[in-house]
């Protein structure tokens, strides 16, 4: 018997469904009796807020719906895993759960944070000689995975940004006007999503 726990965390993409939407098919294929979808995240999963998706997409049609659905479908959470030094309760507490359910392997679609979860939790596995596989799937529009050359989510907001600093361009250039316009890029401590900007340079202006 093969049972899995799959979650998505963080801010969503234009690809995390599809992610998930590639985790469910691989692991109809490889016979997994139970899929269990966590119910925003590992947060909600402490709550017991989780649901069995193995038959909910047992269509290419299901499949491919959820692959070009907006937000993320499972819901997410902004929750940082304790250190087990600090707080051995809640690895205690998870770790009975998936054995309570026979949980052979753990997938969670995330950035930073999620993945910090993934590898705490694979770490303390070790430590209990638990044989769950904890398995990672990046998503970040920040690009900012150490080891990833890019990930999944950046992609696309890279275009969105370079298409909304042409359209400022093209819009600012109509005008005879000498005009300075600041625009704001999230990318927390990594520059890649300002970089994408250049992207709007054309032979027709220096944006």
């Amino acid at each position: 018997m093969k049972n899995c726990f799959i979650g998505q965390s963080g801010g969503p993409t234009v690809a995390i469904n599809a992610s998930l939407a590639g985790v469910i098919t691989q692991c109809q294929k490889e016979g997994f009796t139970h899929i269990y979808g966590m119910i925003n995240g590992i947060q909600g999963l402490l709550k017991n807020k989780f649901i069995d998706i193995k038959d909910k997409f047992n269509s290419e049609e299901k499949i491919d719906a959820l692959k070009h659905s907006p937000a993320m479908y499972l819901g997410s959470c902004r929750y940082k895993l304790p250190t087990v030094s600090d707080d051995k309760d809640t690895y205690d507490l998870l770790f009975k759960k998936f054995n309570d359910l026979e949980i052979t392997d753990f997938f969670y679609i995330g950035g930073n944070d999620s993945m910090d979860t993934v590898a705490k939790l694979a770490a303390y596995g070790e430590t209990i000689n638990s044989p769950i596989h904890f398995i990672g799937i990046p998503k970040t529009i920040d690009n900012d995975l150490m080891g990833t050359d890019h990930t999944p989510g950046f992609g696309s907001a890279a275009k969105y940004v370079a298409s909304s600093m042409l359209e400022i361009a093209y819009d600012s250039s109509i005008y005879k006007l000498d005009a300075i316009t600041i625009v704001e890029i999230m990318g927390r401590n990594a520059g890649w999503l300002t970089a994408a900007s250049a992207l709007a340079r054309t032979e027709c202006n220096d944006a």
